[in-house]
Parts: structure tokens; sequence; C-alpha cells
């Protein structure tokens, strides 16, 4: 009975993370809506998608121009004190990419991005991007490579390629070849929903905290047997 009833009362005392019907997004200017109005942006899109499927979800978009996965890293911990969501969404590395940074060091700070993440108890979407043919296939190929890898060690749900579909053609991008356009936001924000739904759905499917937590009191209630 006393290890039931501990039990309980840390329940009871933890954060309700898994009720939180936020998500945040995490990424630079590809999310950002670089270019355009932000509403045009294919997180707006989404937000507008998620309420007219009636899914209770109000999503932050905390994505940066420029930002890289090491200046990402280090705002995430406020960023998930301060909004508690229930899915996060780390579109990041294209800008480690670009510069030719560390793709090591670019997958270190992915992962403990992942991991910080969970230890809110949020759940991960990871969403990959590409680079620019020009940068070599060695280079190019080992940087999509991280995103496979850190899908597979951690389970995670993953978008291989926010702009697939879209990178190549000239019609959906912008004139400095590496952001997408208004144009494309739909194509976007379409191809993020697919990943995240079954994720949402599965989620709403898990037994709520809440519910846990009734079941043992009325077993702490009703009990007499001894632990």
């Amino acid at each position: 009975m006393i290890f039931r009833t501990l039990f309980l009362l840390m329940l009871v005392n933890l954060p309700l993370y898994a009720s939180a019907n936020t998500i945040l997004v995490v990424g630079d200017s590809l999310s950002a809506a670089y270019g355009m109005p932000v509403e045009q942006g294919w997180v707006s899109l989404l937000q507008q998608r998620l309420a007219g499927d009636h899914y209770p979800y109000t999503i932050v978009n905390a994505s940066i121009s420029g930002d890289t996965t090491a200046n990402a890293l280090n705002r995430l911990p406020q960023a998930l004190s301060r909004h508690q969501p229930a899915i996060v969404v780390l579109e990041l590395g294209g800008n480690d990419g670009l510069r030719g940074l560390s793709l090591a060091e670019m997958k270190r700070n992915l992962a403990a991005m992942i991991q910080t993440a969970r230890q809110h108890q949020a759940e991960v979407l990871l969403i990959g991007v590409q680079l620019p043919p020009n940068y070599g296939p060695r280079y190019t190929q080992t940087f999509h490579a991280v995103y496979h890898e850190l899908a597979q060690e951690y389970g995670l749900a993953l978008l291989p390629s926010l702009l697939d579909g879209v990178g190549t053609r000239t019609e959906l991008m912008q004139a400095d070849g590496i952001h997408p356009n208004s144009k494309a936001q739909p194509i976007i924000a379409t191809g993020v929903w697919q990943q995240l739904r079954p994720l949402i759905d599965a989620m709403k499917n898990a037994e709520p905290l809440s519910s846990l937590s009734a079941d043992l009191q009325h077993d702490h209630k009703g009990g007499s047997e001894c632990d």
C-alpha cells in the first residue's frame, strides 16, 4: 500500500504535460515564413488545418531565421518550460550545412534537443532539409543521413525533407534558390501534416495521465492489500 500511495503522490505532483494542447515548432527561416507575410507560411497554414479538422491544438512558432542547431539548443529549454508542448517539431540543420559546420556537432546538437524535449514529456517530429548539390555528394549525403540516423536511434516520426517536391521547382522557390515562396507553402504544410497527424492521433488514443491518476485514487480508497 505504501508504494502505491507514494506513486500516486508523484503523479498528482507531476505537471500534466501529456494533456497540453500545444505544438512547438523550432526551426529556421524555412519555418519562419522568410520573405513573405507570416500568415502565408506553412506553420500558419498548418494551424488552419488543425482548426479545420477540429484538432484542439495551438501551434507556437519559435523559429528564427539564420538559426543553427547550436543556437536553437541554447534557447530550447526556456521555450519548453514556457509553453509545455505536447509535441515539438524540429526543423533545423540547414544553416549548419550551408555554413559548412561540423556535421558531427550538428548531430549532437539535434540529439540533445530530442533528449531535452523528451525530458519535458514531449513527442518529437524531426524534419530534415536538403543542401544544394554544389556542396558535393559526400557532404550532402552525410548531412542527409543525420536525420535518418537520429530518427532510427530515438524512434522518431521523420519527414526526411521539408522541401520534398518543392526544392527542384524554380516556380516554387524565391530568387535566392534556397527559400520556398508563398506558392510552395501549402505543399509544405501538407507534407508536414502527413507526418504530424499520426503522431497526434496516437497521443489522442493513449490513456491520459489524468485517467491513470483517477484509477489509482480509486484503488487507493478501496484497496486493502499490502504491497
